[in-house]
């Protein structure tokens, strides 16, 4: 992936879209945060499906036995960055993504509201892929050409106490903050 561009729409025409019905309308339009977060389905395990019908709210709950804990959710985000760089979007950035959750930044509540999230295929107990990081670092380039980004946290930032991600073997001196 070369050169990745946010068309007016919010969507990255580079970018695999997969529709996710779990969004709504923003309320503000003041897009000014990027949360990162860590994703694997089923946990510790890269490649499968898991993450998309998740997603998609088609998580089979039978599949495996974390999936019986977590495939009532309706979550979404607006990116997934698979292991191999891969780029998937399920929301457009115009639209409200459910990825935060009860969240805060800089006292400023329902992070949802005013940011987009990026999940990273990974997990808090090993290292992210090079190409992961290249990838992320073009997503984020081109989300601070169309939208005024004020701060790239993790969820760990907006939810303490409450999430770990993106965890400690993400290298944040990998990206321009």
């Amino acid at each position: 992936m070369q050169n990745l561009q946010i068309n007016q729409h919010g969507i990255c025409p580079q970018a695999q879209f997969i529709e996710s019905p779990n969004y709504d309308l923003r309320e503000i339009d003041d897009i000014s945060l990027i949360v990162i977060h860590n994703i694997s389905l089923p946990p510790g395990e890269y490649g499968s499906n898991g993450i998309i019908d998740l997603f998609k709210n088609q998580l089979n709950a039978n599949e495996h036995p974390y999936y019986a804990e977590i495939a009532h959710l309706k979550v979404s985000s607006h990116f997934l960055i698979r292991r191999d760089g891969c780029l998937i979007q399920f929301v457009p950035c115009t639209k409200r993504a459910w990825h935060a959750g009860v969240s805060n930044w800089k006292g400023k509540e329902r992070c949802n509201d005013f940011s987009i999230g990026i999940e990273l295929e990974g997990s808090d107990f090993e290292a992210f892929e090079p190409n992961q990081y290249e990838t992320l670092k073009l997503l984020i380039a081109s989300l601070k050409t169309f939208y005024p980004i004020q701060a790239i946290v993790g969820h760990s930032d907006i939810a303490p106490g409450r999430k770990t991600d993106p965890g400690p073997y993400f290298n944040w001196n990998e990206i321009d903050r």
